[in-house]
């Protein structure tokens, strides 16, 4: 039985999410011949380390009952830099505007030796490169499959399963909340101001949605795609960015009755990269309904590779941390 340690940085629904994922996949992990050990945990508030690894079941109850794991003076960083494991799964909250506190707790683990693990998008809209270049300087793996389209295997599915393939273009959905909005405002026939309010009532939409709504997440999203499969140095200020605020009813019903459907389109194409609502015909593959992420994948061999699945919520998130730390467990 191998001994993989790991740490979550982080412990707010995505955190808690991986917690429950392990304790739910023991017999699983037995199975594959890995004995995956939480030794610390820390959140806004503090943090809770044991080398022997840490009591789960305990740690979630605790953060239910008092809001916080911390049972010390330790933090994020104390735990990144002199507890001995293998992997920090960084699960902060984005931060778009500098990318903190994530992008120093992934800076400090790649100098520490440690393989990073994330779904905070922020340090990867700003600067993908330079945490991608110090990964490879120090030999380790850097994996980052949940900070876009939640449980879809976009990042999986490009660099390992199409291994060969030129990607000439990728256009998806990539937000939710966008989706739910407006495939209720096209179904139900309700004003956009209604369907937020509903989706803010179901905790579908944040009480400030401008950041879902404005078309921000769908532009960092599209930044890391953009970054890791064709390359580029981008950030989300290069996305050419519109929002679904000013749609109306009167266009999605104009839409309907010619066959199409308004989805928040993102594109990358020949290093341009757009977000916009756009026309799409009923029958296309990205006409999905609902919260559903899409995304499809054009490439020079296997032509139109279109894959689609929740894009958000604890568990699917943490379902796609769990692959990428069971990825670096077999392959290091």
């Amino acid at each position: 039985m191998r001994i993989i340690n790991i740490s979550i940085i982080g412990f707010g629904a995505v955190g808690q999410g991986v917690a429950r994922s392990i304790l739910s996949k023991q017999e699983y992990l037995k199975k594959e011949g890995i004995d995956l050990r939480v030794v610390g945990i820390s959140d806004s508030r503090g943090c809770e380390i044991n080398t022997k690894g840490i009591d789960l079941e305990s740690a979630l109850l605790r953060k239910k009952q008092k809001g916080s794991v911390a049972d010390g003076s330790k933090n994020a960083l104390d735990i990144i830099r002199d507890v001995e494991h293998d992997i920090v799964v960084e699960a902060t909250p984005t931060n778009i505007n500098n990318g903190e506190p994530g992008l120093s707790n992934m800076r400090l683990a790649f100098k520490s030796g440690k393989h990073v693990v994330t779904s905070n998008k922020g340090p990867l809209a700003l600067h993908f490169n330079e945490l991608k270049e110090a990964a490879e300087d120090n030999g380790l793996f850097f994996r980052y499959e949940a900070t876009v389209g939640g449980a879809v295997p976009i990042f999986n599915l490009v660099h390992e399963a199409l291994a060969g393939n030129t990607v000439t273009g990728i256009e998806g959905i990539l937000n939710g909340t966008c989706n739910y909005i407006l495939t209720r405002m096209s179904e139900e026939r309700m004003p956009y101001d209604l369907v937020l309010k509903e989706a803010q009532e179901l905790g579908i939409a944040e009480t400030d949605p401008a950041y879902d709504v404005e078309g921000i997440d769908s532009a960092i999203k599209l930044v890391i795609i953009a970054n890791s499969i064709f390359g580029l140095d981008s950030t989300y200020r290069d996305v050419d960015v519109t929002g679904i605020t000013k749609i109306t009813p009167e266009a999605l019903e104009l839409a309907n009755r010619n066959n199409y459907v308004v989805k928040l389109i993102c594109e990358a194409r020949e290093g341009k990269l757009t977000v916009a609502p756009r026309l799409v015909p009923k029958r296309h593959p990205l006409a999905v309904g609902g919260t559903l992420n899409v995304a499809s994948i054009l490439t020079d061999l296997a032509g139109r590779i279109t894959i689609s699945g929740k894009g958000a919520g604890s568990i699917e998130t943490a379902s796609s941390i769990l692959s990428d730390i069971l990825y670096i467990a077999r392959s290091s």
